[in-house]
């Protein structure tokens, strides 16, 4: 069989990624070969997100790549895709969903007993690291004398910038802290309750052509069931909102007594006003149980505050 020629960026956590899925690959008799592409997101590494288009710039090269036929999959964090893939694209299969909350880390990998022990070490007004909008209009509520600033650059550079004094803490996401061996460095995970994940996060997602019975075929037996259909309620949320720019957008999917228990909010950047919802529905239809509950969010207001946010924004394409 044809080698299976994987798509990634060159980032420290995707290709912990690639590799990841394909040692997987290589379990099931199958040569591969990785191919590192450079996205828009990798070489404007000092901009906010904000500002230069969101997460989707750390797919779209490699997407390209893919229509064109230059790889046979690709594999990208799932909190970073664009609700709506690219005519000719689907994902066919995802790794098991990693630890989905936010993280708190402070200076030198402090521990805390719980987020409360690690907010009150932080200070009255500490200056938190973190660009991502869903963060910062949850956290304003927990945090309201903080100064977000903005931080990019690969987990252990931004553990660097800690550490050297620019910032009292960060938000990262713990699976990605865990994933690349910084799973002490967690100084408090942040309950879904304070912070809501982005939709997504946690999983491991892989892109092929849609016509690509070969690859597909050569996927499935590395596929997670039950995470593909979290991350199957969350994206469908996310695609009925309007997808968009980076937005302040948290959705999470549980499986919970053989049912899925869907909590999600829309907030306004300062964190002033916000919409959660929470929802529960039968594990065979996970994109009904993620658009009812994004029908639930815009009755509540949350179309309201969304459209606020990309009319600030411009006319950017991006994530959540």
């Amino acid at each position: 069989m044809r080698p299976l020629r994987i798509g990634t960026r060159g980032s420290q956590l995707a290709l912990w990624q690639a590799r990841t899925v394909a040692a997987l690959i290589e379990q099931h008799g199958n040569d591969v070969e990785l191919v590192i592409i450079k996205t828009a997101g990798d070489r404007l590494q000092e901009a906010p997100l904000s500002e230069v288009g969101g997460k989707r710039l750390f797919v779209k090269e490699i997407e390209d790549a893919l229509l064109k036929g230059d790889v046979d999959l690709a594999v990208h964090s799932a909190k970073d895709m664009p609700a709506v893939l690219p005519d000719g694209l689907e994902l066919a299969a995802v790794l098991p969903r990693e630890d989905p909350r936010d993280a708190l880390v402070l200076p030198g990998g402090a521990a805390a007993v719980d987020l409360a022990d690690a907010v009150a070490r932080i200070g009255n007004s500490p200056t938190i690291g973190t660009s991502s909008v869903r963060r910062i209009a949850q956290l304003a509520t927990l945090l309201p004398r903080a100064q977000f600033a903005p931080i990019r650059g690969n987990v252990d550079t931004r553990l660097r910038k800690l550490c050297a004094g620019g910032f009292d803490a960060l938000v990262l996401a713990s699976a990605g802290m865990k994933r690349l061996g910084f799973g002490a460095r967690i100084s408090a995970p942040i309950p879904p309750a304070d912070c809501v994940p982005a939709p997504g996060q946690g999983i491991v997602a892989i892109e092929i052509r849609a016509n690509d019975q070969d690859t597909r075929g050569r996927l499935q037996p590395i596929n997670d069931g039950m995470s593909g259909v979290l991350l199957a309620a969350e994206r469908a949320l996310v695609a009925r909102l309007g997808g968009g720019c980076q937005l302040p957008l948290g959705a999470i999917a549980l499986p919970v007594n053989g049912e899925l228990d869907m909590h999600a909010i829309v907030s306004s950047v300062d964190g002033r006003r916000s919409v959660r919802r929470q929802a529960r529905g039968p594990v065979s239809d996970p994109v009904g149980l993620g658009e009812r509950l994004a029908e639930e969010l815009s009755a509540g207001g949350a179309a309201a505050i969304l459209d606020e946010v990309r009319n600030a924004q411009g006319p950017v394409e991006g994530s959540y």
